[in-house]
């Protein structure tokens, strides 16, 4: 899959570009069709909600689960990021399903990527990015991804480590700052059906509330660097940040319902 010289500089611009309905409801449906499980599971990769069980995020799914592994090495996904970061040897930095649970998803406070992957892992330079394909509909009740367009061309920001808030450390951003860049840049929160593709820039400023609707909102998270830019310090376990530099081989168009078909015969 290729994007156009219009969606590049799109995503130049604003730091992120949505892609609607970029996969089908038949292939949504094969993956959604394992998420309860994965989510159910008692590992260290599942990270629970901070004084609850729902689930929040479940991590390096791609190498404990054959749909989300290739769904790791999907063409619509990688060939993109590919365009972006002008490389074609990308590996996987990290890889996620966030869950965001109904009535029991928590914030995602404001933050840019790039400081967690600078400050905790040495990540040389922001030339990696994430790719988001929602799972099921993302809506303006099930605390939907919010954006500050054009707050990456501001480069790395000042941040905080907070500890506290959630169940997950991250490197935020304070209030005043916040303030600044949306009085700048406004703030932008892409909604649509499952299926659709999030792409967002390292360095972009974003956040995401909680969810107190009855719709969960799950949506899986590639995030892509470049072979030549891999992590120096390994702070943090290799499930959350990964150890293997190995460049990914895009599968065929067709993997997932290829993966159904072989599920379905084994079944019959």
């Amino acid at each position: 899959m290729r994007l156009s010289a219009e969606q590049l500089a799109a995503f130049d611009r604003d730091g992120y570009l949505f892609l609607p309905g970029l996969f089908s409801a038949t292939e949504i449906d094969v993956l959604d069709a394992e998420v309860p499980g994965i989510l159910a599971q008692e590992r260290q990769e599942v990270v629970r909600e901070k004084g609850t069980d729902a689930p929040r995020s479940a991590f390096h799914v791609q190498t404990w689960n054959e749909a989300f592994g290739l769904l790791s090495r999907h063409p619509r996904l990688l060939e993109p990021g590919m365009q972006i970061l002008d490389s074609s040897e990308l590996y996987m930095h990290q890889f996620k399903i966030n869950a965001k649970e109904a009535f029991d998803g928590a914030v995602w406070q404001w933050h840019q990527d790039y400081a967690t992957w600078w400050n905790d892992d040495e990540m040389p330079a922001p030339n990696a990015m994430n790719i988001a394909l929602f799972l099921v509909e993302a809506n303006e009740f099930n605390g939907p991804l919010m954006f500050i367009p054009g707050s990456h061309k501001g480069g790395r920001l000042e941040a905080g480590h907070d500890v506290t808030t959630t169940s997950y450390p991250l490197w935020t951003i304070d209030n005043p700052t916040i303030t600044r860049l949306v009085e700048e840049g406004g703030i932008a929160a892409p909604k649509g059906p499952a299926g659709s593709v999030l792409l967002f820039h390292g360095n972009i400023v974003h956040a995401s509330g909680s969810n107190l609707s009855p719709w969960s909102r799950w949506i899986v998270y590639l995030s892509l660097n470049r072979c030549d830019n891999a992590i120096r310090r390994f702070k943090r376990p290799g499930w959350i940040a990964n150890r293997d530099f190995t460049p990914l081989v895009p599968e065929a168009d067709d993997c997932l319902m290829r993966y159904a078909e072989r599920r379905k015969t084994a079944a019959e």
